[in-house]
């Protein structure tokens, strides 16, 4: 492989490259700045990947709440898969769960509740304004919540 292969012209072969140079030790060689953009972005992606399922969780758990009469089993299939991802990304980059504080939770609620609206019909005002579950109860894969 040429060692003059760069971020722009071939993504893979810089690579596989630069974790040779990395594992033979030869750091004057390496494209540390595209090395750390790289990083940076894997890290926003896995952000972006945890606030996602956890939108996607909270939503089925509203639907779930709120529309007793239209249970079924893939909405429980979809509250499972969530869970599962989640969990998984948690296990990988404990790191992550930092993010799922109050204000971020309260965020990604008002996004899942507008989500909700959109899909079902069912009116804004029926929701709490804050979230009503506690992480430890969305995170739990036996919790459902109670009808409202």
């Amino acid at each position: 492989m040429s060692e003059t292969v760069t971020y722009e012209t071939d993504f893979h072969a810089w690579a596989v490259q630069n974790a040779r140079l990395l594992r033979e030790g030869k750091l004057a060689k390496i494209d540390a700045e595209h090395i750390a953009e790289e990083l940076e972005g894997m890290s926003a992606s896995e952000r972006r990947e945890l606030l996602s399922r956890l939108q996607v969780l909270l939503s089925h758990l509203l639907k779930y709440q709120y529309q007793p009469e239209r249970r079924g089993k893939s909405w429980l299939l979809t509250v499972s898969h969530q869970r599962t991802a989640i969990e998984r990304l948690l296990e990988q980059s404990p790191s992550l769960k930092s993010l799922l504080d109050g204000d971020t939770l309260t965020r990604v609620y008002g996004k899942a509740v507008r989500d909700t609206v959109l899909e079902t019909d069912l009116e804004r005002h029926l929701f709490p304004v804050e979230c009503p579950y506690r992480l430890e109860q969305i995170l739990d894969e036996d919790w459902l919540p109670e009808s409202a």
